[in-house]
């Protein structure tokens, strides 16, 4: 089995591959203050809850430098494999065209490597987490650039924080756009709101390419902001593991 870890700023998502089949998957919180040990323990009662200890291999992406040397420690402690850490040196497949290419963030790389693997292309890929990204590949799977904007509930706590009267909600969608009290204008905003962009930036885009593209939507919100876009939207919830999986194919 492989042991695949991708690491956000808000949620570390593990996922276990028993040949090419994903076959469970769980969800911690980051934190950077936790030691090797700590981290240990939670993949530890993780495999242990899904029966999954004969772990012959390890990936991890991460856009938390800070917590690379700990989960590699906690890997290897849990596991007894050393893990591959997506970056350079790590072969991926991938022909990436911006302008510095060691700017770009891993997981952009393993999304960017798991959609021209799976869907036709060109495609643009949103990433709906701590911040919302869009990735951008040409027809040949060349990735081309892409966007990134503040995230969903980054913006909520951000005007729930900055204003006196505004609360803390939960991000559905309302009934309609028009909200007749703060609660429903604030999701109108959120999920609504974060749908128009995702619609106006696949039209830019595609006017840009030329075409039409694929369009993969992954991250916890990706299931509410879809169904509220006017466009045919992939809901791909497992895109990242599935790129770890491939990224470790290729390295092993």
């Amino acid at each position: 089995m492989i042991l695949t870890i991708d690491v956000g700023n808000t949620n570390i998502v593990l996922g276990v591959f028993d040949a090419d089949a994903l076959v469970t998957t769980g969800r911690l919180s980051t934190n950077i203050n936790q030691t090797d040990e700590e981290y240990a323990m939670k993949i530890h009662s993780f495999l242990n809850l899904h029966n999954a200890f004969d772990i012959d291999g390890a990936i991890i992406s991460s856009v938390v430098p800070a917590l690379n040397t700990a989960l590699r420690r906690a890997v290897k402690f849990v596991t007894g494999v050393s893990p591959i850490i997506v970056g350079p040196g790590v072969k991926t497949g991938l022909a990436i065209k911006i302008d510095d290419p060691a700017q770009l963030g891993a997981d952009l790389v393993v999304g960017a490597v798991a959609a021209k693997e799976k869907y036709p292309l060109p495609a643009i890929i949103f990433d709906l987490g701590t911040a919302t990204t869009a990735s951008v590949l040409d027809c040949d799977g060349n990735f081309l650039g892409g966007i990134i904007t503040t995230g969903v509930k980054t913006s909520l706590n951000a005007l729930s924080t900055g204003t006196a009267l505004l609360p803390q909600i939960d991000i559905s969608a309302p009934k309609k756009t028009i909200g007749t009290n703060s609660i429903d204008s604030m999701k109108s905003g959120a999920v609504i709101g974060t749908a128009a962009m995702l619609d106006g930036f696949i039209d830019r885009i595609e006017s840009e390419i030329g075409e039409k593209a694929t369009v993969i939507v992954t991250g916890g919100l990706g299931k509410v902001i879809a169904a509220n876009c006017s466009h045919d939207l992939i809901i791909d919830n497992n895109l990242l593991l599935d790129g770890l999986k491939i990224i470790y194919d290729k390295n092993r």
